[in-house]
């Protein structure tokens, strides 16, 4: 029995779906093997991610694959009503609203798991946590899964590293076509529209500040340079610094960033890397946001402490002002603006994420007790089918080596 809010939201929700499942052609294609050969007939599937209209399509596609799926959100605020609504009129399990509270947030991820799922889908460790802490009970069955993020797979990392580990894992977020498009195109483009949607206010000859060079801060900085921001990037690493300053950004520590930052972005999974001292040198009217999976990376507790007042100016923005009557704007409250505040990554990039999250919840199914309790990396054979499968859909073609060719890099002779 599914928890939502509305239920009458399920036609409004479908449209949103059929409108990404046009624009997700890898995931079409894998929905007719799917069908065909039912990989995951008769299983229990437990997936916390960000519920919006692409997600939903996965979870449609593993649900065609045979199994049984239950789903919940991975963030309060980027859960959409519409889409619970029409997933749960449509055979799939729910426990999600947009915005609850902690307690009833934690209470969707832990009936979730009381489904005793035996395969998960997790975004950012939070399924993963529960099982190995409050919920030991529920984890025996669990075959393995898959982790969609960054975060999570640090947090299973810590796990294995420490011997707790119960299951494998499989590195979604380590995949070629996960993190060479999806944290950098897909986080670069959302991220943006997110801010764009939100503000309203003009990017081009703004100082943009991005906290953070992996990945995901790579295309956060690439896009703010192309719609015409000055960039900074800050980084702790000296080999990706080195890189931010080749491709031509200013680096510098957050310190003196901050005293000159018009907009920043956070994206490196840890906490405080935007805290007290740096509001007291920020500009007035600095707009803060975040892209990491956690609300931790902006320092919200030190913000209202140094604020005299808070009101929101508009949606997904509250200004805070402080005691020298500078005001500082923080977006969708510190959390995935990109989601929080938007609608994610576009449809074309969670297509071949989605089509390895697919792949690699199989191959995990097939192959957890070889695996053995670790964490995972996806097999090239599926990094390299989603590939071909993807240029295949937009009508492109690539060269392939003769026998002499493959015969010559084979040998060590010249």
């Amino acid at each position: 029995m599914s928890i939502i809010h509305d239920p009458s939201l399920a036609p409004q929700g479908r449209l949103k779906m059929d409108w990404a499942k046009q624009h997700m052609p890898v995931l079409n294609r894998l929905r007719e093997k799917f069908l065909e050969e039912k990989p995951l007939l008769g299983k229990k599937v437990a997936i916390s991610l960000h519920l919006e209209a692409k997600t939903a399509c996965l979870a449609e596609l593993i649900r065609d694959g045979g199994a049984e799926v239950t789903i919940t959100g991975s963030n309060p605020l980027s859960t959409q009503d519409d889409i619970c609504a029409a997933l749960a009129s449509n055979g799939i399990t729910v426990f999600a609203r947009y915005n609850p509270e902690p307690a009833e947030y934690k209470d969707h991820l832990i009936k979730t798991l009381e489904t005793k799922p035996e395969l998960i889908i997790d975004d950012g460790g939070d399924l993963v946590s529960i099982l190995h802490s409050e919920r030991e009970d529920l984890a025996e069955q669990v075959r393995g899964g898959c982790e969609e993020t960054t975060t999570g797979i640090k947090r299973l990392i810590s796990m294995e590293k420490n011997g707790i580990l119960k299951f494998p894992m499989v590195a979604v977020n380590d995949a070629l076509c996960k993190y060479l498009f999806d944290n950098r195109y897909g986080t670069g483009q959302s991220v943006w529209d997110g801010i764009n949607r939100t503000t309203n206010l003009v990017v081009a000859g703004k100082t943009v500040v991005v906290v953070g060079y992996g990945w995901c801060g790579k295309g956060v900085a690439m896009r703010a340079k192309g719609l015409g921001a000055n960039v900074i990037v800050t980084e702790i690493d000296p080999i990706r610094a080195t890189e931010a300053h080749m491709d031509g950004f200013r680096v510098m520590p957050i310190r003196e960033a901050a005293k000159l930052g018009d907009v920043f972005v956070t994206v490196t999974g840890n906490r405080d890397v935007i805290n007290g001292e740096h509001f007291t040198l920020m500009k007035d009217g600095a707009l803060l946001a975040n892209a990491g999976h956690f609300d931790i990376e902006i320092d919200k507790v030190s913000l209202e402490k140094q604020s005299v007042s808070q009101r929101e100016v508009r949606k997904d923005i509250m200004e805070y002002e402080l005691q020298d009557g500078r005001k500082i704007y923080l977006l969708a409250e510190g959390r995935l603006v990109n989601l929080a505040a938007g609608d994610g990554h576009p449809a074309e990039i969670m297509d071949m994420t989605f089509a390895l999250q697919a792949l690699s919840l199989v191959f995990v199914d097939q192959y957890a007790e070889q695996l053995g309790s670790q964490v995972a990396p996806v097999p090239a054979e599926l990094d390299e089918q989603v590939a071909r499968f993807f240029l295949e859909a937009n009508g492109l073609e690539i060269d392939a080596m003769s026998q002499e060719q493959k015969d010559y890099q084979a040998s060590w002779e010249l």
